[in-house]
Formats: C-alpha cells, sequence, structure tokens
C-alpha cells in the first residue's frame, strides 16, 4: 500500500491526524499541570514531550495550533511554571479525559478525580497520583511558522520521583507508566534489554 502527498492532501481531517500522530510511534504520556494568575487549575494530557539535552536539563512541548483555546499554553505563557506529570497505566481514563475541552473555570483535577498537590514554591500544581513529577520553568516559546504550532522549551527545576525507579547509573524505570500511540491508544511498554554504551 502506497500513501502518496496527494491523498494525503485529501484525507479526512480527523483520520488524517489520527494517521500521521500514530505513525510517529509510541510515546510517553505526561499529564502538564499548570494553573491561571486568577487561580484557575488546568490538566491537559500531551505525548509531545521531547528531550531536548541533559547541559542544561531541557524538555520541549508542541503546543497545536491555536485555532481554540488553549489553556495550557496561555498559563505557561502568564507564569512561567508548568508541571510534568507521569502517571501509572491504571489511570489511563481519567488522563484521557483531560483532553476534553473544558472551559477556563472548571478544573480537569476536579472533573476527571485527580488531585492536584503543590511542592515548595511551585506555582503550577502536580499530580499527586502521579508517579514521577518534574517541576518545570519556562525558557523560550518558539512558533513554527509551518504549521503554527507552538515548541514550549522549559528548564527542569525539579524532580520527584520513587527511589527505586532511579537506577545506579542514572536512568529512571518506566515500568508501567502509560504510554499513547495517535490520539486514544494507550500502551505500556515491555522491556527489551538494556545495552552498554556503545564505542568504535
Amino acid at each position: 500500500m502506497i500513501i502518496d502527498k496527494i491523498t494525503l492532501a485529501q484525507s479526512e481531517k480527523r483520520f488524517l491526524a489520527q494517521l500521521i500522530n500514530s505513525l510517529a510511534g509510541i510515546r510517553q504520556v505526561a499529564l502538564i499541570g499548570t494553573k491561571s494568575k486568577k487561580g484557575n487549575e488546568n490538566l491537559a494530557v500531551f505525548n509531545s514531550l521531547i528531550h531536548l539535552g541533559a547541559h542544561p536539563a531541557l524538555f520541549g512541548l508542541i503546543s497545536r495550533p491555536a485555532s481554540a483555546e488553549r489553556h495550557t499554553l496561555g498559563n505557561i505563557r502568564e507564569t512561567e511554571s508548568y508541571t510534568v506529570n507521569f502517571l501509572d497505566k491504571k489511570y489511563a481514563e481519567k488522563v484521557h479525559q483531560t483532553s476534553a475541552r473544558y472551559p477556563e473555570n472548571i478544573s480537569e483535577f476536579t472533573e476527571v478525580s485527580l488531585t492536584p498537590e503543590y511542592f515548595q514554591d511551585c506555582f503550577a500544581p502536580f499530580v499527586k497520583e502521579a508517579e514521577i513529577k518534574i517541576e518545570m520553568k519556562l525558557q523560550q516559546i518558539l512558533n513554527l511558522e509551518i504549521n503554527n504550532t507552538n515548541l514550549i522549551i522549559g528548564s527542569i527545576e525539579r524532580i520527584y520521583l520513587p527511589e527505586e525507579r532511579l537506577l545506579a547509573d542514572g536512568f529512571v524505570n518506566p515500568r508501567n507508566l502509560l504510554l499513547s500511540c495517535g490520539l486514544d491508544a494507550y500502551f505500556t511498554g515491555k522491556f527489551a534489554e538494556k545495552l552498554a554504551y556503545a564505542k568504535p
């Protein structure tokens, strides 16, 4: 089967979104916690988290075009504070439900029965039920003109995780954490093998 660019351009919108999104493969699911200056808490599911570097420690996140109101992007612009939360597979339905378009004054935490949690001086809420919680500080937002998406670049300020998930070499074990493919399919990974650092 061959699907060319012309066929893609003529495809139904939702079919095309599912095709291209799922073609990119299985990715880590992140719940992004934010809060507006008015105090409205927001929680949204993303599967576009990108490792941008370790020195300094940076993650990127793609926010879709602003054709609709994007509370996560707006809150990050406004406060420069957000959290990245990784949850166990048992929370798949709750995580997925955060993708619904709730009004700005409605908290997804309340709607999906997850618990906001605050640590130290971080303005944005964490997800109490998350296995791994990361405090982020906005560094830069790049508008990608080709499709009007935004690349949100943030620095990792603090990481909260169970001690048993961190190996001696720095590897974080993702066991039972939620993964996704496409717009609505969820997975968990199965360990294959961990290899030594490759040298010529």
